[in-house]
């Protein structure tokens, strides 16, 4: 018996901003994430430019770390991985799936990608098997 997977949710993390809409706007109307590093002293480096993901004071469709995990969480983690937290529950809420009952839960996969870890490009998607 064939059982049909379908994806149901799905949530970004990039450089271009954070969530599947204003990604999308600014990649087709040819924006870059790729901006001036102040994130860390580049003085030493050859290059002062990065993909960075934005954080949300700096630009409205960046990440909100604060609102993805607590303080206290946030010193247990890498960024990339509360990157993948963030585009997890972006693909969850995009899907508007809650499992509640051990069966929904088995019928769920997130499924998550990531580029250069540091950087941050994080694609999630939902998955829900019918």
């Amino acid at each position: 018996m064939d059982k049909r997977i379908v994806i149901t949710g799905m949530g970004l993390v990039t450089p271009l901003g954070v969530g599947v809409a204003p990604v999308w706007e600014r990649l087709i109307t040819g924006q870059s994430g790729v901006r001036t590093n102040r994130r860390f002293d580049t003085a030493a480096l050859p290059t002062r430019i990065a993909g960075l993901v934005p954080d949300i004071a700096d630009d409205p469709t960046g990440l909100d770390v604060d609102a993805t995990v607590s303080p206290k969480e946030r010193r247990k983690m890498d960024l990339f991985t509360i990157y993948a937290l963030a585009s997890a529950e972006q693909a969850l809420a995009e899907a508007d799936w809650r499992p509640e009952n051990e069966a929904d839960k088995e019928r769920t996969a997130t499924v998550i990608g990531t580029g250069i870890g540091i950087g941050g490009v994080n694609a999630t998607l939902c998955m829900t098997r019918l």
